[in-house]
C-alpha cells in the first residue's frame, strides 16, 4: 500500500468516529462525560472493553512474543479470570453502593485525604504510563509505514493522533467511547480473523491442519513447571494475572469507569462475566496467529522479530492488499481504542479527585474546568509519548507495561486490601511515604533477587502491593 491510500483509510475510519460521535454527544454535561448519564447497555460495555483491553499492546506484541516466550502468556491470561470474578464478586458491589463517579474516592471514606490523593495520583501515573506505552507502539509502527516515506517527523505523527482522540471525545467523553470501543473491538477481531486466514492459506493449510500444526508445535507450550526461579513458572504467572486484572481493570478508573456506565449493578456483572469468556478466547486466537507468523517468517527468511513481525508480514511480505487493509484497520482501532478511554478517565480522575470540582464549582464551571482539563491531558500524553521514542528499548512492549505496571498498581493494590479485609484504620498523613517507599524496596529486592537468579517477572505486582500492605499496618492506628 503506497502512504496516501493509508492515509484515506485513517482519514475514513476517522469520519466513521465522528459521526459516532455526533450521534452520541447531544449533551454536554459533565454526567454524560463521567458517566453515560448511567444508561449504557451492558453487551455494548463488554464488547468495548475488550478492544481496550487488548489495544496495540496485546494486537503487535502477543503475536511477537511467541519465537521467545511460546505459549506462557496465557499462564497469565488464566489467572485474569480469578482477578475479573473478584472484580464482579467483590469491587463491584462496592462501587455501585457507593455510587461513585472515581473509584478513588473510595479511599478517602476509609482512610482519609491523604489515602484518596495518593490513590488518585498513582493511577494517574500509572495510566498516562500505561496509556503512552500502548499507543507509542501504535504510532510508532504508523510511522515507519506512512510517515518516515513522507517525511513527517514522529512529534506531529503523535499529535495529529492526539488531536484527533480529542476532537471526538471532547464534548461526551464515555458517552461516546462506549460506542466507538464497540466499532474498534470489531475491527481488531476481524483483523485477527483475516490474518490468520490468510498466512494459513499461503502456507497451504486448512484449519484442521493450521490446528494441527499450533498444537504439535514446541511454541505451543502453556504451562511450565519445572524452574521455579523462572519468571515463567506456573505460580508466578497465575498469580500475577489474577493481581494484575485486579489492579489494572478493577482499581484503574479507566475501565472500571465504563462499568460504571451501566443501568444497574446486575448489568455491570453481566458485562464482567461475559467479558472474561470471550477476552479469554481472544487472548488464545492472538497467540495461535503468533505461532503461525513465526513459523511462516522463518519458512520464508523473514527477519521480522517481536513487534516488528505482525506488521512486516502484514505489510511487506505480499499476502495481498486485503490483509494490508484490515491489518492497517485493526492497528488503528488499537491506537484509538486504548488512548480515548485513557484521555477521558485521566480526565475525570483529575477533575474530580485532584481539583475537586464537584466539590468547588458549580454545574456550568465543572463543565468549563473539564474542558480545560482534557486539552492538559492530551499535551501531556503527547510529552510522554515523544520522550518514550527517545528512551524505550526494543523489549517487547507488554512485557515493559506489566513490569512497570508492578510498581505503580502495587500501592493501589495494597491499599484497597487493607481497606477491604481489615477493619484497621490509619493514619492517614504517611499513607504516601508508604506507597512511595514499596515500590522503591520492592525494586531492592528484585533487583537483589535476580542476581542470586531468582526473577520475579510480573510477580513484583503482588511483592510491591504486600509490601505497601505490610506498611499500612505499621502505621495503623
Amino acid at each position: 500500500m503506497q502512504p496516501l491510500h493509508i492515509l484515506l483509510l485513517i482519514a475514513g475510519y476517522f469520519g466513521v468516529l465522528m459521526l459516532i460521535s455526533y450521534l452520541t454527544s447531544k449533551g454536554d454535561s459533565n454526567t454524560d462525560f463521567f458517566k453515560a448519564g448511567k444508561q449504557s447497555p451492558w453487551y455494548l460495555v463488554a464488547f468495548g472493553m475488550i478492544g481496550a483491553s487488548l489495544s496495540g499492546v496485546t494486537f503487535i506484541s502477543v503475536p511477537g512474543w511467541i519465537e521467545a516466550s511460546s505459549f506462557s502468556y496465557f499462564q497469565v491470561v488464566l489467572g485474569y479470570t480469578v482477578g475479573y470474578a473478584v472484580i464482579g464478586l467483590v469491587l463491584l458491589p462496592l462501587y455501585y453502593k457507593l455510587n461513585l463517579t472515581s473509584i478513588y474516592t473510595y479511599l478517602e471514606g476509609r482512610f482519609g485525604t491523604y489515602s484518596y490523593k495518593t490513590g488518585a495520583s498513582f493511577f494517574l501515573l500509572s495510566r498516562i504510563i500505561g496509556a503512552s506505552f500502548r499507543l507509542y507502539l501504535v504510532a510508532n509502527v504508523l510511522q515507519l509505514l506512512v510517515f518516515d516515506e513522507m517525511g513527517v517527523p514522529f512529534f506531529v505523527t503523535v499529535t495529529l493522533t492526539i488531536i484527533l482522540i480529542w476532537l471526538y471525545t471532547f464534548k461526551a467523553g464515555i458517552k461516546t467511547i462506549v460506542w466507538t470501543d464497540t466499532l474498534q473491538t470489531l475491527f481488531m477481531l476481524i483483523a485477527v480473523g483475516v490474518a490468520i486466514y490468510f498466512v494459513s492459506d499461503e502456507m497451504g493449510l486448512n484449519a484442521g491442519a493450521a490446528l494441527d500444526l499450533i498444537s504439535n508445535s514446541d511454541m505451543s507450550q502453556i504451562f511450565y513447571f519445572d524452574d521455579w526461579k523462572s519468571g515463567d513458572f506456573f505460580v508466578k504467572q497465575f498469580l500475577s494475572g489474577a493481581f494484575i486484572s485486579i489492579v489494572m481493570t478493577g482499581l484503574d478508573q479507566d475501565m472500571m469507569q465504563k462499568n460504571l456506565t451501566c443501568r444497574n449493578l446486575g448489568d455491570a456483572q453481566k458485562n464482567m462475566f461475559w467479558f472474561t469468556i470471550v477476552l479469554t478466547i481472544v487472548n488464545l486466537v492472538f497467540l495461535a496467529l503468533g505461532l503461525l507468523l513465526t513459523v511462516y517468517a522463518s519458512q520464508n527468511g523473514i527477519d521480522a522479530h517481536k513487534d516488528q513481525l505482525f506488521p512486516t508480514i502484514a505489510v511487506n511480505s505480499g499476502l495481498g492488499i486485503g490483509l494490508a487493509i484490515v491489518f492497517l484497520l485493526g492497528l488503528i482501532a488499537a491506537a484509538y481504542s486504548s488512548a480515548d478511554s485513557a484521555l477521558t478517565s485521566l480526565t475525570t480522575s483529575f477533575s474530580i479527585d485532584i481539583l475537586d470540582i464537584e466539590k468547588k464549582y458549580d454545574a456550568v464551571k465543572q463543565v468549563a474546568v473539564r474542558k480545560r482539563i482534557h486539552i492538559v491531558m492530551s499535551l501531556v500524553l503527547i510529552a510522554v509519548i515523544i520522550i518514550f521514542k527517545y528512551v524505550i528499548a526494543d523489549a517487547t512492549v507488554i512485557a515493559k507495561l506489566f513490569t512497570f505496571a508492578g510498581y505503580t498498581y502495587g500501592p493501589l493494590l495494597g491499599l484497597y486490601a487493607y481497606g477491604l479485609f481489615t477493619k484497621w484504620n490509619v493514619k492517614d498523613k504517611f499513607v504516601p511515604v508508604v506507597a512511595i517507599a514499596s515500590p522503591i524496596l520492592a525494586y531492592i529486592i528484585s533487583t537483589l533477587s535476580a542476581g542470586v537468579g531468582f526473577e520475579f517477572g510480573f510477580f513484583i505486582l503482588i511483592l510491591n502491593g504486600a509490601l505497601t500492605f505490610l506498611g499500612l499496618l505499621l502505621i495503623r492506628k
